[in-house]
């Protein structure tokens, strides 16, 4: 039996409170236009107080379970995408199961930082196509406002909190190559750039949570030919061409990242969702916001192809391609 993860349901959650590029210019040097023009940012959402990881996981969860019509004790698996975890352990995602009330199955998280969604629904699509799971749910949420250094403008003014999941069920699609659900993932990484885009921080290296650092030029050297990297491999693997894909639903770091990927599909600007100039870089829980947005306004339909793309710290990078 040829079994495929069928993404049946999706989710999402942003904070209520909004901060905006001229707001961040009264605290640091930093000014809309310099943001805008470097980002393409204009605003992002930030946590309250007391507002955690598994709170924004939770609410986007409960969405996606809703949009799929089911109740959490149908979930074989919950695979949550953070970091920033509440805590250091245990799993973010064993909190917001209890929240769920999910009592069986497993729950963990995975970390690979703004790729962090594209490996979350890696693992849970093989867990399926392996027959270990018949339903899983795939979070990803952030709240990075947390680990910024709130004066260094290279960094504060790119980040957001947030969070977005999807449902997978697993479905049989033997004898049927059109069928829809997850055709590939794609995963890499290299830890030799460790250097360009890290925390100075963690329990066993400093003890304290630390802050972002970010080598902005190197970062964005490389994600261009990394993002590439894998979009030719989701491509190949499922023997199609830039020219097959409707949407490309990319990670929201960069709107000149993102441009510059849609150059290389040749895609036109109205196939390509872009959130980052309301959401910023939400790391993990960017690509499943953009998707979820792009499915409520019902821009994504049916049989559509969809091309996501990550990537993250580590360096982490990887893509997913999915039919909906």
């Amino acid at each position: 039996m040829v079994r495929r993860s069928q993404v049946t349901g999706c989710g999402s959650y942003l904070p209520a409170r909004v901060m905006t590029n001229a707001q961040l210019a009264k605290t640091v040097d930093t000014s809309d236009d310099w943001i805008r023009q470097r980002t393409g940012i204009r605003e992002r959402r930030v946590a309250e107080d007391g507002e955690l990881t598994s709170d924004l996981g939770l609410k986007a969860a409960r969405e996606a379970l809703d949009m799929a019509r089911l109740e959490a004790v149908d979930l074989d698996l919950i695979v949550c995408a953070t970091s920033t975890p509440d805590e250091t352990f245990p799993a973010t995602a064993t909190r917001i199961q209890a929240e769920l009330g999910m009592t069986g199955g497993a729950a963990f998280d995975v970390q690979a930082v703004c790729t962090g969604f594209i490996y979350a629904l890696a693992v849970a699509d093989n867990f399926i196509r392996l027959g270990q799971a018949r339903n899983a749910l795939v979070i990803g949420a952030e709240t990075f406002s947390r680990i910024l250094d709130w004066t260094d403008r290279s960094t504060c003014v790119l980040f957001g909190d947030g969070a977005g999941a999807v449902v997978l069920e697993g479905v049989d699609c033997a004898g049927n190559s059109e069928a829809s659900g997850v055709l590939s993932t794609h995963l890499y990484s290299d830890g030799r750039h460790h250097d360009a885009l890290y925390v100075d921080g963690g329990p066993s290296s400093t003890g304290t949570v630390g802050h972002l650092r970010m080598e902005g030029r190197e970062v964005f050297r490389h994600a261009v030919v990394r993002m590439v990297e894998a979009i030719g491999a989701a491509l190949e693997a499922n023997g199609l061409t830039p020219s097959d894909i409707d949407w490309l639903v990319p990670h929201q770091a960069n709107l000149r990242i993102i441009e510059a990927m849609a150059r290389r599909l040749n895609l036109p600007e109205d196939r390509v969702i872009v959130t980052v100039d309301r959401h910023a870089n939400t790391s993990a829980a960017s690509i499943p916001l953009a998707l979820c947005e792009a499915v409520r306004d019902q821009r994504i339909r049916s049989g559509d192809l969809i091309l996501m793309e990550a990537m993250g710290g580590g360096f982490t990078w990887g893509s997913a391609l999915v039919r909906w």
